[in-house]
C-alpha cells in the first residue's frame, strides 16, 4: 500500500468511528415520526419547509444524542466492552474519550434546542416544555441514579417519545392543532420504534441480566419476548387495518402490508438463535422494518391526500 492509499484508509477508518457513534440504524426512529407528522397536514395545511426541515434535524439530533448518552453511561457502568456486539464502540474499541462523546452529545441537545427556539417562534412556546421533556427522556434513559434502559418500560418510552411525541409536534407546528385521528395513526409507527428497543434488548438479555437491568425481554424470557416481539409487530399492522375499516383513513394505507417481510424475517432471525451475532440481522431487520413501514405510511397519506 503506497502511502497515499494509507492515509485515505486512516480517514476513512476515522470517518466511520465516528459515523458508528450515532449508531445510524436507529436514526430511523427519529426522522420517520417526522415524515408521518407532516403528512398527515397535508391535507389541512401548506407545508412550510423551513419548520419541517428544523423540525427532522432537530429529532436526529435528539436521537444521536440519546445514542451517545447510551455509548457513555453503558461504558462507566463497565455495560460495553471490546468484544460487545451492537454498540457504537467509539470508547471501548477506538480510544475516543468518553468526555469527548459526552461533549459532542450537549452539543447536539444544544443545537437542538436552538432550533426548537425557531420552531417556537413560528408556532408555540408550549412545545418548549415538551421539547425540554423529550430531551430529558433521551439523557435518563440511560443517564441518572434510575436509568430506564434497566427497567421494563424501555420499549414504552422510546414509543411514546419517539413514535407519538414526534409525530404529534410535526402534525402541530404545521397545523396548529392536534387531533384524535392523529394520534390514532401514530399507534402504529409508535409501536414499532419501541419493537427497535425490544429487538436489542432481545440481543442483549444475558448480558443485561449479568449486569442487573431488568429489561421486559429479561422478565419474558427469549422466547417469550420473541413471541411479544410479533405481537407489537401484529398490533402494528392490524391497527392500521382498523382505521381504514372505520373509514377514518383510505385504503392507500395498505401499502404497510409491503413491508410484511422485514417483520418476518426479524422473528424467523430471533427463532432458536441465541449468540449476539447470530441476532443481529434480525436486529437489522426490525429497524429496517421500521423504516420501511413509516416510509410506506407517509406515502399512504400522501396519495390519499393526493386523491
Amino acid at each position: 500500500m503506497n502511502p497515499n492509499d494509507q492515509g485515505k484508509h486512516v480517514q476513512t477508518a476515522h470517518w466511520k468511528v465516528w459515523w458508528q457513534l450515532l449508531r445510524p440504524h436507529t436514526l430511523t426512529a427519529s426522522f420517520v415520526p417526522v415524515l408521518i407528522g407532516t403528512a398527515l397536514a397535508l391535507p389541512l395545511t401548506d407545508i412550510h419547509i423551513p419548520l419541517f426541515l428544523a423540525m427532522l434535524v432537530a429529532s436526529i439530533l435528539i436521537q444521536s444524542a440519546t445514542n451517545m448518552f447510551n455509548e457513555y453511561y453503558d461504558y462507566k457502568r463497565g455495560l460495553d466492552t471490546a468484544e460487545s456486539v451492537g454498540i457504537g464502540g467509539t470508547i471501548v474499541r477506538y480510544g475516543i474519550s468518553p468526555r469527548t462523546v459526552m461533549t459532542i452529545a450537549i452539543a447536539f441537545c444544544t443545537l437542538a434546542v436552538l432550533l426548537g427556539v425557531y420552531i417556537c417562534l413560528a408556532s408555540s412556546w408550549w412545545l418548549a416544555a415538551v421539547g425540554i421533556v423529550c430531551i430529558a427522556a433521551g439523557y435518563f434513559y440511560t443517564g441518572g441514579p434510575w436509568p430506564i434502559a434497566y427497567t421494563p418500560f424501555g420499549e414504552l418510552t422510546a414509543g411514546f417519545f419517539m413514535g407519538l411525541v414526534i409525530i404529534q409536534i410535526s402534525f402541530f407546528i404545521q397545523t396548529g392543532t392536534v387531533t384524535v385521528s392523529g394520534i390514532l395513526v401514530s399507534i402504529p409507527t409508535s409501536i414499532l420504534v419501541g419493537a427497535i428497543l425490544m429487538a436489542n434488548n432481545i440481543r442483549d438479555r444475558e448480558g443485561d441480566e449479568k449486569n442487573g437491568r431488568q429489561t421486559l425481554a429479561i422478565l419474558l424470557g427469549h422466547e417469550g419476548a420473541v413471541r411479544f416481539l410479533a405481537g407489537m409487530f401484529a398490533v402494528a399492522y392490524l391497527w392500521v387495518t382498523t382505521l381504514i375499516l372505520t373509514d377514518d383513513f383510505a385504503p392507500w394505507l395498505l401499502l404497510v402490508y409491503f413491508s410484511l417481510p422485514k417483520a418476518v424475517q426479524a422473528i424467523r432471525g430471533f427463532h432458536g438463535h441465541k449468540t449476539n451475532v447470530e441476532m443481529m440481522p434480525a436486529m437489522g431487520a426490525t429497524a429496517q422494518l421500521n423504516t420501511l413501514f413509516g416510509f410506506l405510511l407517509a406515502v399512504g397519506l400522501l396519495l390519499d391526500y393526493l386523491n
